[in-house]
């Protein structure tokens, strides 16, 4: 009889009050770092219950609410696809064109932030606004090594494009020290130029134009010991000015000192 009381006694006992899961969802709590108001009350990782963490640095402290990971998904950033080039900046003159995307959705919770949204390239235009040709003494000659020729040369002469050009000698005047700080392989002949030396640039197919019968940025038309701009391509703080000596229509450049009209 009195196991049987026993037992009807724990029956009568009125039932302990569950615990509320509570956590992130039900407070509508997501925060990005170390937030101390972001504090709820609920179920944690370790299986213990009380006060615990809807920010983004809990899942570091190990103090998340059991529903963080649901209630506060990982989003990464979103972004559109490029626009199209835009012109160059300035006509007749060493520049830049540009590219933009914009940002479809925000990261959040700590998602992979947002790559940049602008581009931007070398350009140059040889033609104003108006639609009139640039003169020639306004156009920085872009230059390369004269090595990337026979290359040049081999694909004209399949392509039955090849014509006739001309080199033109100009003594070295000025030059910017970027030239000497780049070390990738394909710009090593930068670090050859020096100031007060002569150097013979090749006009050549494809940038020989059609119409002119110049390459742009030769010079041709400048005044007597005008200062004229070039720019090296592949680097573009290797630039400087030089002076126009002549014009050569038989071409006998020597290795050094040997560059290409582009």
């Amino acid at each position: 009889m009195a196991g049987r009381a026993a037992l009807l006694a724990l029956l009568v006992l009125p039932a302990l009050p569950r615990r509320a899961a509570a956590g992130c969802a039900a407070r509508r709590l997501c925060c990005p770092g170390r937030s101390p108001a972001c504090l709820s009350t609920g179920w944690r990782p370790d299986g213990s219950h009380g006060p615990c963490y809807c920010d983004q640095a809990c899942a570091r402290t190990l103090d998340c609410c059991h529903d963080y990971a649901e209630a506060c998904p990982v989003i990464p950033c979103v972004v559109s696809e490029w626009s199209v080039w835009s012109g160059c900046a300035e006509p007749c003159k060493t520049t830049y064109r540009v590219r933009r995307r914009h940002i479809i959705q925000e990261p959040r919770n700590g998602g992979e932030a947002c790559p940049p949204l602008e581009e931007r390239a070398g350009c140059v235009e040889y033609w104003t606004q108006q639609g009139t040709e640039c003169k020639q003494s306004l156009i920085p000659a872009l230059i390369t090594t004269g090595g990337f020729g026979k290359a040049r040369k081999k694909r004209a002469a399949a392509d039955g494009n090849e014509r006739t050009g001309y080199c033109v000698e100009f003594q070295l005047v000025a030059i910017t020290p970027g030239c000497l700080q780049s070390h990738h392989s394909y710009t090593h002949w930068m670090q050859y130029l020096r100031e007060g030396h002569t150097v013979c640039v090749e006009c050549q197919h494809p940038a020989l134009d059609s119409r002119s019968l110049h390459c742009y940025g030769d010079g041709s038309g400048s005044k007597k010991n005008q200062l004229l701009h070039w720019q090296a391509v592949g680097n573009p703080r290797c630039k400087g000015t030089w002076k126009r000596i002549r014009q050569l229509d038989t071409c006998s450049c020597p290795s050094v000192h040997s560059f290409l009209f582009i």
